[in-house]
């Protein structure tokens, strides 16, 4: 019988951990336990996990007593409700406490928490000691919860094990609940909601014996539609091969577990978050509110140009999927391009206006074109390419910097007429064209216009946006713009270092950097991870290691083992930092972009630019799936100022060894 395994808390239970914090990564893992102490309770945190066809965000708590709550909040997001805009996805919350409802001998057995456990999916164990007046009675349950990953439902996998010395009987009770939605609210009418426990039942367990039941939730439209028969162990089975699979590739090994563990976490945030939609394969953010639907910022710019790194095929798929749906806007009068694609492909959102779209979709697109590779990809994404940066051109002011109505933060702070962010981004789209033309041999003319371009808008950026604020030589945001704020990290991402160290300096300054990482404004309490994200991506790749990685360390620390756990977060306060999946593509590219500093300039060739803080001996990262290989990146140093690059490929067993001082660039070839 398959056992779901708990892991007692102890002495052992030290690696990474420090007083503050309420979880551990378990040894010899990558997996984290919280701390359960009476002290610290009660406590109550959330997060989100995804399959093609759900998702499910558990608000989950412990009381003073150590009693285990679960709220489930299922998403059906193809399961779409009136009006169908971009919030449309069928919502359920459901409470069912199937533990609660078991009977020992036919008494109520009252669980207290042992531990609780997050690996891509939630694990709790409980245990009870009681007497029923002939002695002893001891039992342990154990629950694993977790979305299916190819079906609108979610499984709950209960065993419970007899731990006393006395045998006793087991009741589990016969649970089916189900409901009919208003059909004046579905696109397609009613939806069912069903709620089963499989395994009902008595049962007589002796000292040792265990038995399993299971809950499955799921949803169905009304008519023609029904209900799923599932096993819970074969859907887990299925989950722990996709996080297996995921474990298997693009591995980061540093002398900074905490990193590691958190970058592990973020590749299975940013890979579970992908809906099969009749529009095909589309990442959303989730939060229980972005799903089957699509954005130029959070798909096109932050996670597509990650996935070829993954090689994780369903990602690069998506991606793919993503840049289609845009290139059906494109037109000859180069009108915007929408914000946002929703309701499965169907309409779309634009209600904040031009955000420098055209330059999120152009710098993605090439971006990942480049790194993953596929020649013919490349070719069908060339004329989005083109289209977006042509758009941009003709969006130029009078001082060579690109106008567009507001930024990605879409109005919550001014971004005035023409903003940094969307200048960087057409900068280096313009870039990776040049790199992308050569590759698909389009005309050389072509191609100089656009490192022409650059060139030219390198100046402009600036003249325009190069200014001192607030006593530090960086960058304005916009025209007006007269305190600092956390986009102005935006060059340093794009290798526009010629205000970095002023820049740096004022990112990590008192003014903007708080424990929750950058704020958005000076002044402003407001806090979005993929500014903090960005910020520290930026600082690394123009060469600030030392100043990096401790805060780097911090922040995953934070988001990994405090107390809202364990995924990069959108923001504070609006969204309650929700587990928005892009930022967790965002994290990972603080590693491939910035630690090691790979910048794709073709098919199968890429900048390496590795930067090793003073206290590390080394970094690792092992099975990239990029550049049509599966290859290994090992950085060692041999000195203070030198270190070594070795680059295995798994593909074609040609390894390199490249001998550099700190800071310097190798050009790599596949």
């Amino acid at each position: 019988m398959k056992k779901i395994f708990c892991f007692a808390l102890g002495s052992a239970m030290t690696l990474a951990s420090s007083a503050a914090d309420r979880w551990t990564i378990l040894p010899d893992s990558f997996v984290i336990n919280m701390n359960i102490e009476a002290d610290r309770l009660p406590h109550a945190d959330h997060v989100e996990m995804s399959g093609k066809k759900m998702a499910v965000v558990l608000y989950w708590s412990l009381d003073s007593n150590a009693t285990f709550g679960l709220n489930r909040a299922l998403v059906f997001p193809m399961l779409r409700t009136i009006p169908n805009n971009t919030h449309a996805s069928l919502m359920i919350n459901n409470d069912l406490d199937v533990a609660s409802m078991i009977r020992v001998n036919g008494k109520v057995a009252p669980l207290k928490t042992r531990s609780v456990e997050i690996n891509g999916m939630m694990n709790v164990c409980g245990e009870y000691t009681g007497t029923d007046g002939h002695g002893k009675i001891a039992l342990e349950l154990s629950r694993c919860i977790s979305p299916t990953m190819d079906n609108a439902a979610m499984v709950e996998s209960y065993t419970v094990r007899n731990t006393g010395p006395r045998p006793f009987n087991l009741l589990v009770p016969a649970v089916s609940q189900s409901y009919t939605t208003d059909p004046d609210k579905g696109v397609n009418g009613a939806y069912t909601v069903k709620a089963d426990v499989c395994g009902e039942g008595s049962y007589n367990l002796n000292p040792g014996d265990s038995i399993d039941f299971s809950l499955v939730l799921q949803a169905y439209p009304a008519t023609g539609g029904h209900a799923v028969m599932l096993s819970a162990q074969d859907e887990l089975d299925k989950r722990k091969a996709f996080i297996d699979e995921l474990d298997g590739k693009l591995v980061l090994n540093t002398p900074d577990k905490t990193i590691d563990t958190e970058f592990r976490y973020a590749k299975i945030r940013g890979a579970e978050s992908i809906y099969e939609t009749k529009g095909g394969l589309m990442h959303g953010p989730g939060g229980e509110s972005y799903y089957a639907a699509l954005w130029c910022n959070d798909q096109a710019e932050y996670i597509n140009p990650f996935f070829p790194f993954l090689g994780y095929d369903t990602g690069n798929k998506s991606a793919l999927n993503c840049f289609r749906h845009y290139a059906r806007f494109m037109n000859d009068e180069y009108s915007p391009i929408p914000s946002s694609i929703i309701a499965e492909g169907d309409d779309t959102w634009n209600g904040a206006g031009d955000r420098g779209d055209a330059a999120m979709l152009a710098y993605g697109a090439s971006r990942y074109a480049l790194a993953r590779g596929d020649k013919a990809e490349a070719e069908e994404l060339w004329p989005l390419v083109e289209w977006c940066l042509e758009y941009c051109r003709r969006k130029l002011n009078d001082n060579g910097v690109v106008l567009s109505d507001h930024d990605e933060l879409e109005g919550r702070f001014p971004a005035g007429d023409a903003n940094l962010c969307t200048a960087s981004l057409y900068y280096d789209a313009l870039i990776s064209a040049s790199y992308l033309g050569k590759e698909l041999g389009k005309p050389s003319r072509q191609l100089t216009s656009y490192t022409r371009q650059a060139e030219k808008l390198r100046k402009s950026i600036e003249n325009y946006f190069g200014s001192n604020i607030q006593g530090y030589s960086t960058y304005r945001y916009y025209d007006g713009n007269d305190v600092l704020r956390s986009w102005i990290c935006i060059p340093l991402v794009m290798g526009i270092n010629d205000r970095a160290d002023q820049t740096v300096k004022a990112l990590f300054s008192p003014e903007m950097y708080t424990a929750d990482g950058v704020l958005t404004c000076q002044g402003h309490p407001v806090f979005w991870d993929r500014a903090t994200l960005y910020t520290l991506r930026g600082a690394l790749y123009a060469g600030y290691p030392d100043e990096v990685i401790p805060r780097l360390s911090d922040f995953s620390r934070r988001r990994l083992l405090g107390d809202h756990v364990p995924y990069p977060v959108e923001a504070w306060p609006e969204g309650s930092q929700r587990h928005l999946s892009a930022e967790s593509g965002l994290f990972c590219r603080i590693i491939t972009e910035g630690l090691f500093g790979i910048r794709p300039t073709g098919f199968r060739s890429f900048k390496l630019k590795p930067e090793l803080p003073a206290g590390w001996d080394f970094a690792e990262l092992n099975h990239i799936n990029a550049f049509g290989s599966d290859f290994d990146i090992t950085v060692r140093r041999l000195s203070a100022n030198k270190i070594k690059a070795n680059i295995v490929n798994h593909s074609d067993g040609h390894d390199r060894s490249f001998t550099i001082r700190q800071g310097d660039t190798i050009n790599v070839k596949l």
